[in-house]
C-alpha cells in the first residue's frame, strides 16, 4: 500500500474540526446527553463552516473534499461529540445518494441547500422486519398518475423530527412469497420525501443507550403522495444503489467510531496523571502504564485500519475498518471507565457516556457479525 500524505488543507482543514469540536461541541457533550437533545445553531455553525457539504462537488455548492478529508473531519467532530459525526455521516449518505443516482433536476434542488446544513436529511430505511435484512421490507409505493403514493411504517429514523426530506425505501413490485433474497430486494424504490408532505408523521422517540442527544424514532407514511421527481433512478433500484454506497457508510463508521475510542484514551491519560492512590498518581502503577499502552495500541492500529480503507476503499478493507474501529471503541471506553474507578461509572464524568456511544457503532451501517460475512466472503472471491 503505498504511504498516505496528508496535504497542507488536509491538516488545516483537520485543525478547524478540532477547534470546533473544542470549543463547541466538548462544552456541551454532557447537557445535550442529559437533555437529549443537540443546540440547533450547532447545525447552523457546521452549515456555515461547509462540512454539512464535503462530499458535494463546488458546482454544487458544496467542498469537494477528498475521503481523506471527510474521514478527518468525521474523526474530530466524533472525537468532540459522536452524535453530530453521525448526523454528518448521514447528510454525505444522502448527498452521495442523489450524486451517485439522482437526475440533473434532483441535483439542482437538494444539494447546495443540503450543502449548506439549510436542509437537514433523514435516511428511512429499517423496519421492525427489516434491518439488516432489505427483504422484509414492508413499506409501498404504488404508481398515481405520474407519482406514487407511500404507505408504511419506519423504525429507528434519526433526526426525522429536524429533517426537512426524508430518504425512503419502499417496495415498488410485489414479490411472490418464496423467493430469492436477490429477487425480493430488486423491487425497490429510493424516494426523497419531504417531511411536510401529508401523511408523513414522526412518532414515538425511542430512549437509546447511546447517541442520547438524537431523536431516533418512528416515521408514519399514511398514504404520502409524492411526485415522479421524488424518485431516484430506477424504481426497482433504490436497495442496489443503497448497497453500492455502503463503503462510504462504513468508513464514516470506523472513523467515528475512532474519534470516540481517542477521545476515551485522552480521558484516561489526563485523568491517570492528576489521580493519586497510594500517594502515587495512577500512572506510576506499572500496570496502568500497561493499560494505557494498550490501548493507544488499539487506536493507532484502528487509525492505519481506517487509512488503509481509505487509500483503498475495497468492500472488504471498508468492512475491515468498521469491525476493528468499532470493537476497539468499545475495549478502550471499558478500559478508560476502568482507569477512572467508580468515577467512570457515573453519569457526571465522560467516559461512560464515551462506552455508550461505541457501542452504537458495533450495529451501525450493518452489524459487525455481517462485515465478518462480508469480510469472509471476499476471501473466496474470484
Amino acid at each position: 500500500m503505498a504511504e498516505i500524505t496528508m496535504t497542507e488543507a488536509l491538516y488545516e482543514i483537520r485543525a478547524l474540526a478540532r477547534q470546533f469540536a473544542e470549543e463547541q461541541l466538548r462544552p456541551n457533550v454532557e447537557r445535550w446527553d442529559h437533555e437529549r437533545s443537540i443546540d440547533v445553531v450547532v447545525l447552523d455553525q457546521l452549515g456555515e463552516l461547509g462540512f454539512f457539504g464535503m462530499t458535494v462537488p463546488e458546482s454544487y455548492g458544496g467542498m469537494g473534499f477528498d475521503t481523506a478529508t471527510t474521514t478527518a473531519v468525521l474523526e474530530q467532530v466524533a472525537w468532540g461529540e459522536p452524535a453530530v459525526a453521525l448526523t454528518l455521516a448521514h447528510a454525505m449518505f444522502m448527498e452521495s445518494m442523489i450524486l451517485g443516482y439522482g437526475a440533473e433536476e434532483q441535483k439542482r434542488r437538494w444539494l447546495e441547500p443540503m450543502a449548506s446544513g439549510s436542509v437537514r436529511p433523514c435516511l428511512a430505511f429499517a423496519e421492525d422486519e427489516a434491518g439488516s435484512d432489505a427483504a422484509g421490507l414492508g413499506t409501498h409505493a404504488r404508481r398515481d398518475g405520474e407519482g406514487w403514493i407511500i404507505d408504511g411504517e419506519k423504525r429507528w429514523v434519526t433526526n426525522a423530527a429536524i429533517a426537512n426530506v426524508a430518504l425512503v425505501l419502499a417496495r415498488t413490485a410485489d414479490v411472490e412469497a418464496g423467493s430469492t433474497t436477490s429477487a425480493q430486494t430488486k423491487g425497490i424504490g429510493a424516494f426523497l420525501v419531504p417531511t411536510d408532505a401529508e401523511g408523513f408523521r414522526v412518532t414515538d422517540r425511542e430512549s437509546t443507550m447511546g447517541f442520547r442527544p438524537l431523536e431516533i424514532g418512528t416515521v408514519r407514511l399514511d398514504g404520502v403522495r409524492v411526485g415522479a421527481e421524488a424518485l431516484i433512478g430506477d424504481p426497482s433500484m433504490g436497495f442496489a444503489y443503497t448497497l453500492d454506497l455502503r463503503d462510504n457508510g462504513r468508513l464514516a463508521i470506523a472513523a467515528i467510531a475512532l474519534g470516540i475510542a481517542q477521545a476515551a484514551l485522552d480521558h484516561a491519560v489526563r485523568y491517570a496523571a492528576e489521580r493519586e492512590q497510594f500517594g502515587r498518581k495512577l500512572n506510576r502503577f506499572q500496570g496502568m502504564q500497561y493499560k494505557l499502552a494498550d490501548m493507544t495500541v488499539r487506536v493507532a492500529a484502528s487509525r492505519a485500519l481506517v487509512a488503509a480503507a481509505v487509500a483503498s476503499p475495497t468492500p472488504q478493507a471498508c468492512a475491515m475498518a468498521k469491525v476493528f474501529a468499532s470493537e476497539s471503541a468499545m475495549w478502550v471506553t471499558t478500559q478508560a471507565v476502568q482507569v477512572f474507578g467508580g468515577y467512570g461509572y457515573m453519569r457526571d464524568y465522560p467516559v461512560e457516556k464515551l462506552m455508550r456511544d461505541a457501542k452504537a457503532t458495533e450495529i451501525l451501517e450493518g452489524t459487525n457479525e455481517m462485515q465478518r460475512v462480508l469480510i469472509a466472503r471476499e476471501l473466496y472471491r474470484d
